[in-house]
């Protein structure tokens, strides 16, 4: 069994009197396919996007039993007016609700919420699992602001009270340091790894310690960097044990590696050494299938890396299957 914990929907259209501030999807002559137009987005949306027949055919043909239902990222669009955010996130996720409601065996869904507001944004939150919503997909950061500044404390704390899962997509910022040919790589990368670490330095990890969260790609770099601060926290290397009078950074609180072994992170790192690495670093109960589907096309057959790297079946099985409806809150479909 395997379940897609990192998969897109985009809603087929849009309400006809929506502020111009919208998304729209026009029809392209003699394709089932939509363009979205957004601001500056222009995307070629296939008919998976947002046609459930259509997405069960692409999954059976993948060998997916479940997907993870979240908003393309150009919708977390947080410079929009609140109540026009609002507005389009309520629209976006009743289509999302009511796509996963037409087979709860296939599909789960995440909401979003206009985060540029984090007190509206968490009262949002009970509609949104009022829906059958299990959480909700946010950015990397909110107008160049991480998400683990304690402005989004409420927010967070919130989901955790409602039991609500959070899932972190990375979302590239412009940057005048490296090229725009680099956004979709290097960038969502760091921006990753900035989101997981700002969770911890923020102080969001130690006062929500029950909150389920996820970040797409593996948060980027942020398992290579958090080495690095348990070595500041520890004095010590290897994950030995503290030796306080030598280390920098050292409090009586859980160590960086703890808090990081607390996330979920999807295992879309494109290569067979770096999935063994987050493995043994973070553990197999850490790590969920992430494909990016359909925006990107999954691997053939969905899993392949996974498998080749010699682990346990029972990790095997955790990491395509348990871990998901671990993350979310809920028992797997029978």
């Amino acid at each position: 069994m395997l379940a897609d914990a990192h998969a897109h929907l985009l809603p087929r259209d849009y309400p006809a009197d929506a502020p111009e501030c919208f998304p729209r999807m026009e029809v392209i002559d003699g394709e089932t396919a939509r363009l979205l137009l957004f601001g500056a987005t222009r995307f070629r949306a296939k008919d998976a996007f947002f046609d459930a027949e259509r997405r069960i055919e692409e999954m059976n043909a993948s060998t997916v039993d479940f997907e993870v239902l979240s908003p393309m990222p150009p919708l977390l669009k947080y410079d929009l007016p609140v109540a026009d955010g609002l507005s389009l996130a309520r629209h976006v996720n009743e289509f999302t609700a009511t796509l996963c409601a037409s087979d709860p065996a296939r599909f789960a869904g995440l909401g979003m919420v206009p985060l540029q507001d984090p007190e509206i944004a968490a009262k949002e939150l009970a509609a949104i699992q009022d829906t059958g919503l299990r959480g909700v997909e946010v950015a990397s950061n909110v107008l160049g602001v991480s998400i683990g500044d304690e402005r989004f404390l409420p927010f967070f704390a919130e989901a955790e009270r409602l039991g609500l899962a959070i899932f972190v997509h990375a979302m590239p910022s412009a940057t005048d340091r490296l090229p725009r040919s680099a956004m979709g790589t290097y960038v969502v990368g760091l921006e990753g790894a900035m989101a997981a670490a700002s969770i911890i330095t923020g102080g969001i990890a130690a006062k929500c310690p029950d909150l389920r969260i996820s970040f797409s790609h593996a948060a980027g770099g942020f398992g290579l960097m958090v080495p690095r601060a348990q070595y500041f926290w520890s004095g010590t290397w290897n994950e030995e044990s503290p030796v306080p009078e030598r280390a920098v950074q050292h409090d009586d609180g859980p160590s960086p590696l703890e808090y990081a072994r607390r996330f979920y992170y999807d295992s879309m790192v494109f290569d067979a050494r770096a999935l063994r690495y987050l493995v043994d670093l973070l553990g197999a109960d850490r790590l969920l299938v992430g494909s990016d589907f359909p925006a990107m096309p999954r691997e053939e057959p969905a899993g392949r890396t996974l498998r080749s790297i010699g682990l346990a079946e029972s990790d095997v099985d955790a990491i395509q299957w348990h871990n998901a409806f671990r993350f979310l809150g809920m028992a797997p479909p029978g």
